[in-house]
């Protein structure tokens, strides 16, 4: 399996990953991402960001598969939908669901880490 933050995202994205032309893109919004993350209490309180492709999964989660799982998914959601966002309101609507939850989830996922 594809550990390379950037080149995972490129992926499922449909990009190829030796197609670059869009990786500022790309790796714009998945820092976005990361904030959000950040912001929710989950990762590094100190935040995380890529540059490149040598940015690992592992690097932001450590020894946590569903936690990384979870981003994995959230970061996807995030990006194709600031890079690639739907063009039927039924399914941005749908998008902007799929976030909310992933959301609400790494919310509770953080909540029940702490107590």
């Amino acid at each position: 399996m594809e550990t390379s933050i950037l080149t995972s995202t490129k992926k499922i994205l449909g990009v190829a990953s030796d197609y670059t032309a869009f990786d500022l893109d790309i790796i714009t919004h998945i820092n976005s991402a990361f904030a959000t993350i950040t912001q929710l209490g989950v990762g590094s309180s100190s935040g995380f960001a890529i540059e490149d492709d040598d940015s690992k999964w592992e690097d932001f989660i450590a020894n946590n598969t569903k936690l990384v799982s979870m981003c994995k998914t959230y970061v996807y959601l995030k990006v194709r939908y600031l890079f690639d966002p739907p063009v039927t309101s039924f399914h941005l609507n749908a998008m902007k669901e799929q976030i909310a939850e992933h959301e609400w989830r790494l919310n509770q996922f953080r909540e029940e880490s702490i107590a």
